[in-house]
């Protein structure tokens, strides 16, 4: 008879691995869309570890300062639709978004102020701001009329990931 050959068990095989990991991604895809109550309380968190009063106020000094704070949450909320390395040099669209937030954080009305016409692009700029409020309650001293507005610019990659200009890498090039 032949030597029989001995057996070691090295753990799970790439292949074995990979089928578990496509089959985690499947799950989470097929699993139920989250509600507006599960982003409100994501947003509530995210407020929470900002730097903010105990009422929620940002502590931003200056509106750059809280039009930074909104960007990296924003990045936050949409994390799996951000870009996080330097964007690339020609980039497939820049949409500018002018929004308002009144004094309690609330997004109260929101628009296009620049766009190369990428419809997909405008509503996933539009989508990831929406999708991210109530934010931090902006400083009174920031304030016209109870309101703050701000403008900020989505800068996208061809794979339709983004990134914010608040808080973005220098481009590829530059």
């Amino acid at each position: 008879m032949g030597k029989a050959r001995k057996r070691t068990y090295c753990g799970p095989s790439r292949l074995t691995l990979a089928r578990i990991g496509a089959a985690a991604l499947l799950a989470a895809c097929s699993g139920p869309q989250s509600t507006q109550q599960q982003r409100d309380e994501l947003a509530k968190s995210l407020i929470e570890q900002k730097k903010t009063t105990p009422d929620g106020t940002s502590t931003a000094t200056t509106t750059d300062g809280y039009k930074q704070d909104l960007a990296k949450r924003i990045s936050q909320v949409n994390f799996t639709s951000v870009y996080v390395e330097r964007p690339q040099a020609l980039l497939r669209s820049v949409i500018v978004v002018k929004y308002v937030v009144d004094r309690d954080g609330n997004l109260v009305k929101s628009e296009i102020l620049r766009s190369n016409r990428d419809k997909q692009a405008e509503a996933s700029a539009l989508g990831s701001l929406k999708n991210t409020a109530p934010f931090p309650k902006p400083p009174e001293a920031l304030l016209q009329h109870g309101r703050i507005e701000l403008s900020e610019s989505w800068l996208f990659n061809n794979d339709g990931r983004f990134q914010l200009r608040s808080v973005a890498l220098a481009q590829m090039g530059e």
